[in-house]
């Protein structure tokens, strides 16, 4: 196994200097704004993974309630969201006590306390999230980027990961964790229960953590699909961890909750976490905790919410994929959230010669530029060498104004709404023109 493939934690030096961070804005961020360099009039967004739907009415009103909560609470969080959030994981077949949980703000946080407090080399899948490479290099490990099975994306393929593990320990530093995301982002699949099987037996042989990232555990297409987490078959090793940013559209509240293993690992890892959180964030907030355990206790408002924006995700998504499978780029069916991954290597020598595009970069920089059609290439979710493939978020097309995304989520048929289909029909019109000269 080549030295370059295992990760090194960078050693601190005692009496020296520390080097200053150098962090760029996450890629997906930036796309939340307008980009000035777009030259056609009409933009067409394929990738912010914002949920773009109005958040439950109810929830809006529960947050309205508390808000003369204005004093600190406590670091863990407060005790109404870790006992809603232990029924919550209880109710979905993973029995948690309260004292299992800790509460941040947003599930990011709680990811980088994580990494901080397990320390490197941690392995990840690819292509994966982008913030889990970056915050790695923030605290100064290099992330072991392990590709993913075919169409099982957000966990390392577990034959490559054990072979890995096995390296690493032979070379004295053995993997500490591995990250995986159910559904994914960005491949928008779900990992099968046999990829997750083979992948809690790899990391009970070689004795890391597994730190599962479930925020788009709801928005599964299909709630009859299997959905298996780690922690149902290794819970003595697996930390789950989501937020209400996805599900219900609350990304700018920042509320996520971590649930920790009830073992002799589980009670160090989150007593560490629980330090850091003291030092970075103190608290979430007091009164969005209050309504995020009354989301969490999943009242009928909260239920039927959930069924409509699941099912608006997976309509529209679909239909997207179908624009990309009708122009040949090789499109895996999508199981949650709103995520696509189109591959267009079948179409590189025809992108070639019409317009000498050879790359995820030169593809995106031509639809973006010719089309106003915005999205990703591979490369920044840690794919090497810059392939024909990009990641497409489908939210975005619900609409512009509060009117147009309440519409797209309580209608049966999405993508016929004009705003909807006319962007699809634009997108389509784009990629027929790509290999023609």
């Amino acid at each position: 196994m080549p030295a370059e493939m295992i990760s090194e934690e960078t050693p601190s030096i005692q009496g020296q200097p520390a080097e200053g961070l150098t962090a760029d804005v996450s890629a997906t961020l930036r796309t939340s704004t307008v980009r000035a360099d777009t030259s056609p009039a009409r933009r067409i967004p394929l990738a912010f993974g914002d949920a773009n739907i109005p958040a439950p009415s109810v929830l809006a009103k529960a947050l309205a309630t508390h808000t003369h909560m204005n004093a600190y609470g406590p670091v863990e969080g407060a005790s109404t969201l870790r006992d809603a959030a232990a029924g919550y994981w209880t109710r979905r077949g993973l029995a948690t006590d309260a004292e299992s949980v800790l509460a941040g703000p947003g599930s990011k946080a709680l990811l980088y306390a994580l990494v901080l407090s397990i320390g490197g080399p941690i392995a990840i899948p690819q292509p994966s999230w982008i913030s889990y490479a970056a915050q790695l290099r923030m605290i100064g490990t290099k992330p072991v980027s392990i590709p993913i099975s075919d169409h099982d994306g957000g966990i390392p393929d577990p034959g490559t990961l054990a072979t890995i593990a096995t390296a690493a320990r032979q070379m004295g530093t053995p993997l500490k964790a591995v990250i995986v995301t159910l559904p994914d982002n960005p491949t928008g699949t779900l990992a099968s229960p046999e990829t997750v099987e083979a992948l809690c037996a790899v990391a009970r042989e070689h004795e890391f953590t597994i730190v599962s990232d479930e925020i788009y555990r709801d928005l599964v297409h299909d709630p009859a699909q299997t959905f298996l987490s780690p922690s149902q078959l290794a819970p003595e090793r697996t930390v789950v961890t989501t937020g209400l940013s996805k599900n219900l559209a609350l990304g700018g509240w920042r509320i996520g909750i971590a649930r920790f293993p009830n073992s002799e690992v589980g009670d160090a890892l989150k007593a560490n976490v629980l330090g850091i959180a003291s030092e970075i964030w103190s608290c979430a907030s007091t009164p969005v905790q209050e309504a995020a355990a009354y989301a969490l206790s999943e009242p009928p408002e909260v239920t039927a919410y959930l069924d409509s924006a699941r099912e608006l995700h997976a309509r529209v998504a679909q239909a997207v994929m179908a624009v990309f499978r009708s122009v040949g780029a090789l499109t895996p069916l999508p199981a949650g959230a709103f995520y696509l991954y189109p591959d267009f290597e079948p179409l590189q020598a025809a992108l070639w010669s019409a317009r000498q595009i050879g790359t995820g970069s030169q593809l995106v920089d031509h639809l973006r530029q010719a089309h106003g059609i915005e999205v990703l290439p591979a490369r920044v979710f840690g794919e090497h060498h810059d392939p024909l493939r990009l990641r497409v978020a489908t939210s975005q097309l619900y609409g512009t104004t509060s009117e147009q995304r309440a519409e797209a989520l309580n209608s049966s048929d999405p993508a016929n709404l004009p705003w909807i289909s006319d962007q699809l029909h634009c997108l389509e019109r784009a990629l027929r023109g790509l290999c023609e000269s």
